[in-house]
């Protein structure tokens, strides 16, 4: 279903799938030893949802035709880079001394469960209230609590999110660890540069931010990604997604990096494929995967 200004979803409906299937790949990309991330939370969450395909995906059975192959070990790779390369931030922000940290549009990420945070840190998540509702809810059940003092925020992030978080108790005169995992394509181009002022007001002078984006959102919407989301194989697992690309806004829009740096943020800012050497991993393109394999990282600094 193509997105529309006022739509709303679930974690098996519209874009709240996605954060279902990255779940699933954060299961999977755990599995091993010697794995790059661990995120014992994953296949739980994923498994209280109860999609064949989804606890498939974290547990790496997925078996398709030929036309339909996909190596899911690409896209578990992608994660895994891109979720340390969040926890390495988180790491390194809370080392430096920031103790109030926002994870904005958190999806089923379990950071402020599984991490080992600081003593004295406030973490504020944000995502749908359904979202919310679910993972804190399941988490509970599995008396699992945060390492961290939590608050949990229901709300959509087009409304009037920076109230909420005020409401919940965040300290604008705190400098703050921000991340936005995953979200840059779900919000117009518009949007997006209302969300960077935003989260730039709500900042304290070092304050950091950490976001993962494309210079150019057309390059997820391909042949290959499409073929693979209409695929029988996800079809006959309770998935039907039509297209992909239709859960994000294309077109033109601000270059992150530099609408940052224009605020009076320091940037720095490494490719995917930067990042998956940087981890000694090696790197095995896939347009199906174009998402996560052409994304840039950008760590961003106030002052």
């Amino acid at each position: 279903m193509r997105r529309e200004d006022n739509d709303s979803w679930d974690l098996l409906t519209g874009v709240g799938t996605t954060a279902t299937g990255i779940a699933a790949a954060r299961a999977l990309a755990s599995k091993g030893a010697d794995s790059l991330i661990s995120d014992p939370f994953a296949r739980p969450l994923v498994e209280a949802l109860g999609v064949d395909y989804y606890l498939k995906m974290a547990d790496g059975e997925l078996e398709g035709e030929e036309t339909d192959s996909f190596d899911l070990s690409v896209m578990a790779d992608g994660i895994a880079v891109r979720t340390q390369f969040f926890d390495e931030f988180f790491l390194n922000a809370t080392g430096t001394g920031l103790r109030q940290a926002v994870i904005l549009a958190s999806g089923l990420d379990t950071r402020a469960y599984r991490m080992q945070w600081p003593a004295g840190t406030t973490v504020f998540e944000l995502d749908q209230p359904e979202v919310i509702d679910f993972k804190s809810r399941t988490l509970a059940d599995m008396k699992v609590t945060p390492t961290a003092r939590l608050h949990s925020i229901g709300i959509d992030l087009r409304l009037d999110w920076p109230s909420a978080l005020l409401t919940h108790g965040f300290d604008t005169s705190r400098p703050t660890a921000w991340i936005a995992e995953g979200l840059h394509g779900y919000l117009p181009a518009e949007a997006q540069d209302r969300f960077l002022d935003t989260i730039t007001d709500l900042s304290a002078t070092a304050s950091r931010i950490a976001i993962d984006w494309h210079p150019d959102l057309n390059i997820t919407s391909n042949d290959r990604s499409r073929e693979v989301s209409r695929s029988e194989r996800q079809r006959s697992n309770g998935v039907d997604i039509k297209d992909p690309s239709d859960m994000i806004y294309l077109g033109p829009r601000n270059n992150i990096g530099d609408y940052l740096s224009a605020r009076g943020w320091q940037i720095q800012t490494h490719t995917a494929e930067q990042r998956f050497a940087a981890n000694k991993m090696t790197f095995h393109h896939d347009d199906a995967a174009a998402g996560l394999l052409r994304a840039h990282y950008t760590v961003a600094t106030l002052g």
